[in-house]
């Protein structure tokens, strides 16, 4: 399915390829979006590609990855692919995300926040059923952001 909205929207997208430049692309575009820099913690990016007009946004790594917030005490798992349309403090249907909740992967399918003033930010599942956390649970952790910084 991910593979599909990327050849539907790869068209006048821009794309990036290479991991330290991924990364940075991926949070240059949370930080445009008004998202947490570290709400995708990625490995081994391989592709990012933004399609402006559409909104469409994927993300390539070699394989899946899981990552825990220990601030919030969840496992997120990041498929190969994580694909969303993005647009102002908001991913919507997205793909390749899931949070293990008590025994099971629930898959997230929106990630956004409504109110800025409140620092929370608000994942939801396709039936509609959201849960919110503080958006400091996602800032880019200190190494991160050392890397970042370039020192």
């Amino acid at each position: 399915m991910a593979t599909h909205l990327i050849a539907t929207h790869g068209d006048n997208a821009e794309v990036y390829h290479g991991e330290d430049l991924c990364k940075q692309k991926s949070r240059e575009l949370l930080g445009e979006i008004c998202l947490p820099e570290g709400l995708l913690p990625l490995n081994d990016i391989i592709e990012v590609g933004h399609n402006r007009s559409t909104g469409f946004v994927w993300l390539k790594q070699k394989k899946r990855n899981e990552h825990r917030f220990e601030a919030i005490r969840r496992t997120v798992l990041y498929e190969s692919e994580v694909t969303a349309f993005v647009e102002m403090r908001r991913m919507r249907k997205v793909t390749g995300v899931k949070s293990k909740e008590l025994f099971f992967w629930v898959t997230i399918s929106d990630i956004f926040i409504d109110d800025p003033d409140s620092a929370k930010i608000a994942f939801a599942n396709s039936s509609g059923i959201s849960r919110s956390f503080p958006v400091s649970a996602f800032q880019l952790q200190e190494e991160d952001q050392e890397k970042k910084d370039g020192n």
